[in-house]
């Protein structure tokens, strides 16, 4: 809180900065060190492939999860999370479907979000490919694939994104990498 007067006048600014770990494809495998990410966040997102209901129930005793369900996930993550999800962050608009594609070839999902009305984010998964970037044809919108937590398909780098968001700046954009852990 910053707190400064002038004659006769007081004021007092209260600052909330939300802090978020974006993740997807975990493919029911929730990687040990992810938690202390977890832990640290103030609000989880999940781009799908969540693999059962299981994992976003045990991040939500910790944090709120904001999730859609992905190709893989059965009827027990449907019927707790959309394929499309809108939702306001502080001041700042997001979108989320699974099968998003990346800008200039956007998947079905991913235009209908676009042609209702283009989020300030939008976060997709699926291709396990990490990537963020700003799409200037979509009023600079921030594209965001965290590539995939899990350990299951071709990725060498397991991989999360956490980003701070104060109202409607988007900020502290970070990406995290794991050395892809191993079943026992």
């Amino acid at each position: 809180m910053i707190v400064f007067s002038l004659p006769s006048i007081h004021f007092s600014f209260y600052y909330s900065v939300t802090n978020i770990l974006i993740l997807s494809d975990t493919h029911n495998y929730l990687d040990e060190r992810i938690w202390k990410y977890i832990d640290a966040c103030d609000l989880v997102w999940h781009g799908g492939d969540i693999g059962t209901i299981a994992i976003t129930d045990a991040i939500k005793k910790l944090k709120p999860v904001e999730a859609v369900y992905g190709n893989i996930d059965g009827t027990d993550v449907r019927q707790v999370h959309p394929l499309i999800h809108r939702f306001k962050c502080e001041e700042v608009s997001v979108a989320m479907t699974h099968i998003g594609g990346y800008p200039d070839r956007y998947r079905p999902d991913a235009m209908k979000i676009l042609n209702e009305q283009v989020p300030d984010i939008m976060v997709c998964g699926h291709s396990h490919i990490l990537k963020v970037m700003r799409d200037k044809k979509y009023q600079n919108m921030l594209f965001i694939n965290p590539g995939a937590a899990g350990i299951h398909g071709f990725h060498p780098i397991q991989t999360l994104i956490k980003l701070k968001i104060d109202g409607k700046r988007i900020f502290d954009l970070e990406v995290v990498e794991l050395k892809r852990a191993k079943l026992s």
